[in-house]
């Protein structure tokens, strides 16, 4: 695959973030796009459209067309994918653009399907080709796969958290676990208007979990300082705003299963690894990529259970699209089964 005209995509169920060729990451958006019903035209993508979220503006759907990591409206993706690469601004060519799209590791056939037409329905179409995240995840967060080493990702987005070995540029072991960023939301979601009778925006759920995440469980280093979380919401019985002071321990309460269902994934997958690649494993350490990476004390939990070292990786929201361009840079055309 040539360098000159390519992208990377890193398309995600919460961000979408584009890498072009000789300029680096030029996007980095919301996914989501809003919809004007009586002209049936796109109101807004991007920040714009997830600003209106919650807000329910009178004729406007706001659609968030990515659900659990893969394509769930593929109108509303196509449309929402082109409005960003049109604003990326890539330097049109002679050659049919090219774009290197990142898809979760256990996508199905179907899904991956999706992504290929949703950047071919409209144009200019691309040549797509697809990466597993896991591959893309470990090369941005610093493993040298192109020496042929080992190294341990849990990556972390919105709709499925990925946790995987790979060893050069193939997945040796790997899961899709379709729980994480979303999912503590609702948790967190559902605890406040159950135990506070406070319903939140997701934005005032995003705030709580990124302030407090599992911060407030007792044995955690941080847990006598963890405090707790202003936030403004709706009185559930009167339906009036009311101001509210959500403590730690409630929102690591309300996350613990998805914690721990992220850390039992990466147990199982530690207790797969092959003897040839534990030094590689335990020298690199489990590396935590994407938003839920910066979840405060979500790597020390999983230092406390898997008994390897855990760290987050250096700006772990954009690992996935780095790895990718990295990939196109290198000019690799055959990464076994991970570049399809």
């Amino acid at each position: 695959m040539r360098v000159r005209g390519s992208v990377a995509i890193d398309l995600g169920t919460v961000n979408t973030l584009v890498w072009v060729a000789g300029r680096g990451i030029v996007l980095e958006e919301p996914s989501a796009i809003a919809i004007d019903n009586s002209a049936g035209t796109v109101a807004a993508v991007g920040a714009a459209a997830d600003a209106l979220a919650d807000k329910e503006p009178q004729g406007i759907d706001v659609i968030h067309p990515l659900r659990d990591g893969v394509i769930a409206d593929l109108d509303a993706t196509a449309a929402m994918l082109h409005a960003f690469l049109k604003r990326a601004r890539r330097h049109s060519g002679p050659l049919r653009p090219r774009a290197l799209v990142c898809v979760p590791s256990g996508a199905t056939e179907v899904e991956r399907r999706s992504v290929l037409a949703a950047l071919s329905v409209r144009r200019p179409r691309y040549t797509v080709r697809l990466i597993d995240e896991p591959v893309a995840a470990a090369a941005g967060a610093g493993f040298d796969l192109n020496s042929g080493a080992g190294g341990f990702i849990v990556d972390i987005g919105g709709g499925t958290t990925e946790v995987a070995v790979v060893a050069g540029w193939r997945v040796a072991r790997a899961v899709s676990l379709r729980k994480a960023g979303n999912a503590m939301d609702e948790a967190i979601l559902s605890a406040c208007r159950n135990e506070l009778g406070l319903i939140l925006s997701q934005r005032a759920v995003r705030d709580l979990k990124m302030k407090l995440g599992v911060s407030g469980l007792g044995g955690t280093r941080h847990a006598e300082d963890a405090g707790e979380g202003e936030v403004v919401g709706i009185d559930a019985a009167t339906r009036v705003p009311r101001t509210e002071y959500v403590p730690a321990a409630l929102v690591a309460k309300a996350l613990v299963p998805v914690v721990v269902s992220i850390a039992d994934q990466v147990l199982q997958i530690l207790s797969e690894v092959p003897a040839g690649l534990a030094e590689d494993v335990v020298r690199g350490k489990i590396r935590l990529a994407g938003g839920g990476a910066l979840l405060p004390g979500l790597a020390e939990r999983i230092e406390a259970v898997a008994g390897v070292g855990t760290l987050v990786s250096d700006d772990p929201l954009r690992c996935v699209v780095r790895g990718a361009a990295e990939i196109l840079e290198r000019n690799k055309k055959e990464l076994g089964p991970g570049l399809r």
